[in-house]
């Protein structure tokens, strides 16, 4: 009799534990991803699993674009692509697509009032398109062309009273990085963290929140490898960004009720330092 008690409270415990990890999120996220340069099938897992254990969020996922440059991202294409979507994450790298209508109609989309969350060589992509490139800036926040060479970066929380930076420290070393030549902050984004740069000898942002229309957007240019990005560091503070885009972060810093991801754990990734060249 005990023994079939212990099964039956076995199987409870387990439907119970099956029905909380299969319970609906709060949020729904678009991640756009692909392109030259990283590891966006490693990263992809990072992103969405580290969101998802720190923020009630699922994603529709769309990576294409090969390792291209110059790729057009089809959901871009769809009329409304954006509003069945709580944020969209861009983590893609395509600077050569200069489809300037299609930039604009992709700023547009996030100006009507759907947040976004700007990851590395987002900044980098669409940059050389004649007229919609400054539309995608001002989307952003901030204006880059180029980076230095790859090596670790010195990371110095600018505004350690915002709920975006609460738990992040007051210097951090990346593991490894590719520092990005900030070249404009736009008037309504603010800096939360910065590193100082050598070529030109000047301070970079490299973590923010903008502003632009009816959105909340947050950036951040720290990620190029995956061993920084998959850090607490990282995942902490662009989770929390992401919280704040869609006003469900607290004041300190801290998920608001409900909002609360399905806890932290380990992301193990096949391969986490990129192959030796042949």
């Amino acid at each position: 009799m005990k023994r079939w008690l212990c099964l039956a409270l076995a199987l409870c415990a387990l439907t119970t534990a099956v029905s909380a990890q299969d319970k609906p999120t709060k949020l729904k996220g678009l991640l756009v991803t692909g392109g030259c340069c990283h590891d966006y099938e490693n990263q992809k897992r990072i992103i969405t699993e580290g969101m998802g254990q720190r923020v009630s969020i699922s994603f529709d996922v769309v990576h294409e674009g090969g390792t291209g440059r110059d790729h057009k991202v089809s959901v871009y294409q769809q009329p409304g692509w954006a509003k069945k979507y709580d944020v969209v994450v861009h983590n893609e790298c395509f600077g050569d697509m200069k489809d300037d209508e299609l930039i604009k109609s992709v700023a547009q989309a996030h100006f009507e009032g759907v947040p976004g969350i700007f990851i590395h060589c987002s900044m980098h992509s669409y940059r050389n398109a004649p007229v919609g490139a400054d539309s995608w800036r001002e989307l952003l926040g901030v204006t880059s062309r180029r980076h230095e060479k790859q090596h670790a970066e010195m990371v110095r929380n600018a505004k350690a009273d915002h709920p975006v930076m609460l738990g992040f420290p007051k210097e951090w070393k990346t593991p490894n990085g590719e520092l990005y030549v900030i070249e404009k902050v736009w008037p309504n984004c603010t800096p939360l963290a910065l590193a100082h740069g050598e070529d030109p000898k000047q301070d970079n942002t490299v973590i923010w929140t903008n502003t632009f229309g009816k959105a909340r957007v947050f950036g951040t240019t720290l990620s190029h490898h995956n061993e920084t990005m998959n850090t607490e560091e990282w995942l902490g503070v662009v989770s929390r960004g992401l919280l704040w885009s869609v006003d469900k972060l607290d004041d300190q810093g801290k998920a608001k009720p409900g909002f609360e991801g399905s806890g932290i754990k380990p992301i193990k990734l096949a391969v986490l330092e990129p192959k030796p060249a042949k």
